[in-house]
């Protein structure tokens, strides 16, 4: 049955051809839908400027950096950029082409495609449901931080807290001089940052409080108190994506203009405060130190292909849900070229902004970068925070700092958010119609399930939602998605759409 549908679209999609070519000339596409009069950009740069802020997230700021670290320094830019080319572009470039080919959102594109395998459309809706739970906590995490950055002195440099232990150590790095500290005079592994406890003691409340280690007493069974100013800070985000999508992409085409260049100018600012601190050339030199033995490890090349797979997005219907509101004659293939090396070359300028602040932690603590370097939250909200508290001027770079995060998670939040809106909208027009309700209705339900991750046990539901509910499921949806491009149908009708 499901070939023969196959079968009739195929013969449909060529009459469709046929006819363009007959009245248009042998060069000209025409689209699926020709009767349909669908909203498009108010500019290209709208369009540009969406895609390269979904892309670039924050991922590029705490992921990168450290793997390139972590597999063999300038070495790991091999394995990269062979994935960016090998599978990051073309499959960026593949759902540009099939968004802005069908002008629908993700679930009606791959129902024209192949009934059957409908259900991918279906499956990275879900997907971006799924991510959208706990990538805006995060960003509430950001937005805690920059508020309380509006102080004198931030609370995170101090372990004069209630549920600070009596391993909690403050450093204060900036003496006035370049010297750095030898081994023998480095702090304590055994010691805990006022940083680290201020943001799993006492912001988060998944370790104990006031006890000398890094306990979890919390599970998924015993959730804990509600943290109600992360609660707070959620709602404020939520406000923020509402009111930039409500409206559709005149609305969110405007605020990416901020949103996606701001953070721009901040790491410029951040790299060159950071080449002025005493140690930074230890740090980049750990970052970019070929070590040409690592090219032989398997696990390198997975990394690679990991992090240029989730950092260019393809999977999410986000670059499908964009490119549906493109002219149908837009020259999506430079699109794609530009906004992917847009997107790599940040991650590799962010390396630089990262390794200069650890090479002068690393420098004025005395401990080794290993020691100091992670990846993930620990970078944003404990390891630079630290690093910035003993830094002149310190409240200032701290807001610059996690305005930044903050924007440069909205534009990945809007893209997530805005393929579920375009997918269901397009597939179930009634939607289309109440956009507004929709919205309301959607950002309500996340905030109550948010509210589960701003317990103490917040961050335990985050991983499990990240392992169980995005990973897993963006590896077999892009592997469909690949499978019934190539042979279902077919390269030939690729060749002749796209």
């Amino acid at each position: 049955m499901w070939l023969l549908e196959i079968s009739i679209l195929d013969e449909l999609e060529d009459e469709l051809h046929s006819n363009g070519r007959a009245k248009e000339g042998p060069s000209e596409r025409t689209p699926m839908v020709k009767a349909e009069q669908r909203e498009t950009w108010n500019t290209k740069v709208d369009f540009l400027l969406s895609v390269v802020g979904f892309a670039v997230d924050l991922g590029n700021i705490w992921r990168f950096p450290y793997l390139c670290f972590k597999n063999g320094g300038g070495v790991f830019l091999i394995p990269y950029t062979c994935m960016v080319l090998f599978t990051g572009i073309p499959l960026f470039y593949m759902e540009l082409c099939l968004g802005q080919y069908y002008k629908k959102g993700a679930i009606t594109t791959w129902g024209r495609i192949c009934p059957l395998f409908k259900g991918i459309g279906y499956c990275v809706v879900i997907i971006a449901f799924y991510t959208d739970f706990f990538y805006n906590v995060v960003l509430a995490w950001g937005l805690h931080f920059f508020y309380t950055s509006f102080t004198s002195h931030l609370p995170w440099a101090s372990c004069n807290n209630s549920f600070n232990s009596p391993g909690c150590y403050e450093p204060v790095w900036h003496d006035g001089t370049d010297r750095c500290r030898s081994l023998n005079e480095s702090i304590s592994t055994e010691k805990i940052s006022a940083s680290e406890e201020y943001f799993y003691k006492g912001f988060l409340g998944l370790h104990e409080p006031r006890i000398p280690t890094n306990h979890v007493y919390r599970d998924l069974g015993n959730l804990g108190a509600m943290h109600w100013d992360i609660a707070l800070s959620l709602f404020v985000v939520y406000l923020i994506c509402y009111f930039s999508l409500w409206k559709g992409i005149q609305m969110s085409g405007k605020v990416v203009w901020f949103t996606a260049l701001f953070p721009y100018f901040v790491l410029g600012a951040l790299f060159i405060r950071g080449i002025t601190l005493p140690g930074y050339e230890m740090g980049i030199e750990y970052y970019l130190k070929p070590r040409l033995e690592k090219l032989w490890e398997p696990e390198v090349w997975q990394d690679a292909a990991t992090q240029v797979f989730f950092s260019l997005g393809p999977g999410f219907g986000v670059l499908m849900a964009f490119a549906s509101y493109n002219d149908f004659h837009n020259n999506v293939y430079i699109d794609a070229i530009f906004t992917s090396l847009i997107n790599c070359l940040t991650s590799f300028i962010s390396g630089f902004v990262i390794f200069s602040v650890l090479g002068y932690m690393s420098c004025k603590s005395g401990k080794p970068i290993e020691k100091v370097a992670q990846e993930g939250p620990g970078l944003v909200f404990v390891v630079y925070p630290e690093a910035i508290a003993t830094m002149p001027w310190a409240p200032f770079w701290s807001v610059l700092f996690f305005l930044m995060l903050m924007t440069l998670g909205l534009d990945s939040s809007f893209g997530g958010s805005e393929a579920i809106i375009t997918g269901l909208s397009d597939e179930f027009p009634i939607i289309k119609k109440h956009r507004e309700i929709f919205i309301a209705l959607l950002f309500s339900f996340y905030m109550c399930i948010g509210l589960f991750m701003c317990t103490d046990a917040g961050i335990l539901i985050m991983e499990w939602l990240i392992v169980y509910g995005t990973t897993w499921g963006l590896l077999i949806a892009v592997f469909c998605e690949t499978v019934v491009i190539a042979y279902i149908y077919g390269n030939p009708k690729v060749a002749s759409s796209f």
